[in-house]
C-alpha cells in the first residue's frame, strides 16, 4: 500500500476542494482551514502556499488525474525543471563544462530525486528559488533590461505565492544586495532594488485577495506558527543546534558537502560566482537554523544547486593542475560523484524506505541508529 502523508494527503484535499467549488471560493477554504486549525492542538499546513495546489489543480483539469496523482506530476515536472535552470545557471556563470557537470550533479542529488516522487511542496519551491536566485544575478549582470528584471520581479512574486520560506529567500537577495558593495557581483541599480520589494509585495497583495482579507491572511500565519509549537511530530524532529542542517546534509551528501565547505576556504574576490553562493546558502541558513521546532532537511532543497556549484570548484581547481586529460579526470570524478549520490539515495529511500527527511530516520536508515 502508498505511502501517503499527512501534508500529502491535505494538498490532496485543498486540490479537491477548488475542483468542487471553484476558484471563486477560495476565502472559503482557508477560513475553512482557520476554523479546523484552531480546533486542533498542533498545526497543518494552510492553503496560503496556493501556486502549488492551483497548478496541481491546473494538471488535474488538463489531463483529468487523480488530486494526488497530479500534486506529484507537477513536483516531478518541476523538480525536472529545477535541473534544467541549474544548468543553465552554471553555463550562464562558468561555461559549458560547468552546466554539463551541475546537470549531473543535480539529477543523482538524492533529495531532489525524493522530492520529484512526493505530493510535497518542497521541490516546486525549490525550483522557483533557484529561478529567482538565477535572475537576481542575471540583473546584476546586465543592469536595467527590462527582460531581466520583468523576469525576476514576476518570480519573486511567484515565490511568495508558494510558501512562506520565500522570507529565506529574500533575507538571502537583501544579503547579496548589501555585499555587492564590496565584492562587486555586479551592477545593483534602483530597479532591480524596487524590483526586489515590490515583486514579494505584490505576492502579497495577492495572497490578501485569496484569502479574503489582510485579517484572515494574518490570523492564518499567526495560526501556523503558533500551533506548530504545539505539534508534537515538529517538537520531536524540528528543533536541534544551529549546525542541524549540516549534519542531516552530511548523513544524506556527504561528498557534496565536505567538498562545498572545502571551497569555502579557497575563497578570495577573485572568486564571484562561489562568493554569491556562499552568502546565498550562508544568510538563509542563518535564519533557517534559528526557526524554533521548524527544521526540516526539506526546507534545505533549494540548496542542492548552490551546494553543488561550490563542490565542483576544487575539483576543476584539482584536475585543473593536470597538463593532459584534465576534463577526462574531471568527468571521470564527477561522475563518481553522482555514483556515491546514487548509492546514498538506494541506501535511504529504496532499502529503508525513508519519508520524512529527519535525523533519526537518517541514522537507522545508514544504520548508524539501531532499533534494539
Amino acid at each position: 500500500m502508498e505511502l501517503v502523508g499527512v501534508d500529502e494527503n491535505l494538498y490532496r484535499e485543498y486540490v479537491t476542494e477548488i475542483s468542487e467549488k471553484g476558484l471563486a471560493q477560495y476565502p472559503n477554504i482557508v477560513l475553512h482551514y482557520i476554523e479546523t486549525q484552531v480546533e486542533l492542538a498542533g498545526s497543518i499546513l494552510p492553503p496560503v502556499r496556493f501556486l502549488y495546489i492551483f497548478t496541481a489543480y491546473l494538471w488535474h483539469c488538463l489531463f483529468h488525474t487523480e488530486a494526488l496523482q497530479a500534486l506529484k506530476n507537477v513536483a516531478s515536472l518541476f523538480s525536472m525543471m529545477t535541473l534544467v535552470i541549474s544548468a543553465v545557471f552554471a553555463w550562464r556563470m562558468r561555461g559549458a563544462a560547468w552546466s554539463l557537470a551541475i546537470a549531473s550533479l543535480m539529477a543523482f542529488a538524492p533529495s531532489q530525486i525524493h522530492m520529484s516522487q512526493h505530493a510535497l511542496v518542497d521541490g516546486f519551491f525549490t525550483f522557483w528559488a533557484t529561478l529567482v536566485l538565477w535572475l537576481f544575478w542575471e540583473n546584476l549582470q546586465a543592469p536595467r533590461n527590462w527582460r531581466w528584471l520583468v523576469g525576476y520581479f514576476v518570480a519573486l512574486a511567484l515565490l511568495v505565492l508558494t510558501k512562506e520560506n520565500s522570507f529565506f529567500v529574500w533575507i538571502a537577495l537583501v544579503a547579496l544586495l548589501i555585499t555587492n558593495r564590496w565584492l562587486q557581483f555586479g551592477s545593483v541599480t534602483r530597479e532591480l532594488v524596487l524590483a526586489t520589494v515590490l515583486g514579494p509585495l505584490l505576492g502579497v497583495v495577492v495572497l490578501i485577495f485569496l484569502a479574503g482579507g489582510i485579517d484572515v491572511l494574518i490570523g492564518t500565519y499567526r495560526l501556523l506558527i503558533s500551533k506548530n509549537y504545539q505539534l508534537p511530530y515538529a517538537i520531536y524532529t524540528g528543533d536541534g543546534p544551529w549546525y542541524r542542517y549540516l549534519v542531516d546534509l552530511l548523513l544524506v551528501s556527504p561528498i557534496i558537502l565536505i567538498l562545498a565547505i572545502g571551497a569555502l576556504f579557497r575563497l578570495d574576490r577573485t572568486k564571484k560566482p562561489e562568493l554569491f553562493m556562499s552568502i546565498f546558502i550562508a544568510a538563509s541558513y542563518l535564519v533557517m537554523c534559528n526557526v524554533k521546532y521548524g527544521m526540516n532537511l526539506r526546507y534545505a532543497n533549494m540548496w542542492d544547486m548552490p551546494l553543488r556549484f561550490l563542490a565542483l570548484s576544487p575539483l576543476v581547481s584539482a584536475t585543473g593542475a593536470l597538463r593532459r586529460n584534465h576534463k577526462l579526470v574531471l568527468g571521470i570524478t564527477v561522475a563518481l560523484i553522482c555514483a556515491i549520490e546514487l548509492h546514498q539515495y538506494l541506501a535511504l529511500f529504496v532499502q529503508f524506505p525513508l519519508y520524512e527527511l529527519v535525523p533519526e530516520g537518517l541514522l537507522r536508515a545508514l544504520h548508524i541508529l539501531k532499533s534494539p
